[in-house]
């Protein structure tokens, strides 16, 4: 197959997009998609980078251009490569052969686009000073999967990173992008409250530990209204509370979980703060103690200005609408790239959403990626890194 043809490269990578949807693997778990995409690079002469990955993988294409200042740029692609734990309810003739698991978040499109613009920038590579990394990671649905990635030094000589995700909301042809944050950053917690269990006849025997998580949850919630500024996106949620064993016993235990959502840094930090300050003090209040396990993840996505008009600029010239990028209080651990701790700085990056086609959701058993967003998906990107290293 001539992958110069634009009509070939079309259906050559509609066939891979059908291929990776038929074959959907949980996070860490990757193997055969790691294999599959490895092939394909590795088939249209592009270099794999030898990181010691279980799965995921980095490739390369360098350009053969002399950098005008003499100073080599390189910018990155990430591209997530997991699907999730859900039984499919498409009907697509290609629906997933893995009973329980689907790429039922876009992943399968955005291996193929990375794919596909990896092989176009390789055709052109003579045309092109600096190089791109495409970094095609294991577990984002697990939103840590990143860290595998940062285990190596891939980072270390990127200037700019780009990341971008299946966007159900919008028709094919659409980009949504937006300067500022764009997803938040993502904190879990766990609460244990400690009382004395007795009779549920005698209340005074013990310490009841429910009315205290109950008054704990009220407590939680003011965190927002009080202490986070009102222009400031942040979202608590309590979604597992837990005590008891029957009718007419009060347990010595409850215990809740739930997550955090900040955009800001100094609310993130906020957060934290108030909310061992607001469990321990109401735990104390009733005569109960309260113990906190705070667990952060991701932080917020960034999106670096001139990366965003350059992404914006890149659109409307191939033809394509841009719209303002939701922000969203999900989470994206493609932020950790740009917290990247080894490299020794911040680095700037751009998360963009592609438009698939307005449909299902992304995590609905239904959802559906357009195909004939693939090729101009795959060009978009190509386009975009071209102009970014040049």
């Amino acid at each position: 197959m001539d992958l110069q043809n634009e009509k070939q490269l079309e259906q050559y990578l509609t066939e891979q997009f059908e291929w990776f949807h038929r074959h959907p693997e949980l996070s860490y778990e990757e193997a055969g998609t790691t294999a599959r995409i490895r092939e394909l690079l590795a088939g249209a002469g592009i270099e794999i980078l030898p990181y010691p990955l279980a799965t995921g993988l980095v490739a390369v294409v360098r350009g053969q251009k002399s950098v005008p200042d003499g100073q080599d740029r390189t910018i990155a692609l990430r591209c997530d490569i997991d699907a999730l734990p859900i039984v499919e309810e498409t009907d697509l003739p290609y629906a997933s052969e893995n009973r329980g698991k689907m790429h039922a978040c876009g992943h399968d499109l955005h291996i193929t686009a990375g794919i596909g613009a990896a092989i176009l920038l390789q055709a052109r590579r003579e045309q092109l000073c600096g190089k791109v990394k495409f970094i095609f990671q294991p577990g984002e649905e697990d939103a840590r999967g990143a860290l595998k990635i940062l285990e190596t030094d891939v980072m270390h000589d990127v200037a700019r990173i780009w990341g971008f995700h299946a966007d159900p909301t919008n028709a094919v042809g659409v980009i949504g992008i937006r300067e500022g944050y764009v997803t938040a950053a993502v904190d879990r917690f766990a609460i244990r409250v400690q009382g004395i269990g007795c009779h549920g006849a005698h209340p005074d025997d013990g310490i009841d530990p429910i009315p205290v998580a109950a008054a704990i949850i009220q407590g939680l919630h003011t965190i927002i209204g009080r202490n986070i500024n009102a222009f400031h996106p942040a979202l608590l949620s309590v979604t597992k509370v837990q005590a008891g064993t029957t009718w007419n016993v009060i347990p010595a235990l409850a215990e809740m979980e739930g997550t955090v959502r900040t955009m800001q840094r100094e609310d993130r930090v906020l957060y934290e703060r108030r909310l061992r300050e607001t469990v321990e003090g109401i735990a104390t209040a009733y005569g109960a103690k309260a113990e906190v396990i705070w667990i952060d993840s991701a932080p917020a996505t960034y999106n670096d200005g001139r990366m965003a008009r350059l992404g914006e600029e890149i659109a409307l010239s191939q033809g394509m609408r841009t719209v303002p990028e939701e922000q969203s209080l999900g989470g994206d651990d493609f932020s950790y790239y740009m917290e990247e701790e080894t490299a020794g700085r911040q680095i700037p990056g751009c998360y963009l959403k592609i438009g698939t086609g307005v449909g299902h959701p992304i995590h609905h058993p239904a959802f559906c990626v357009d195909r004939n967003v693939i090729l101009p998906a795959a060009k978009y990107l190509a386009a975009v890194l071209t102009a970014d290293i040049e």
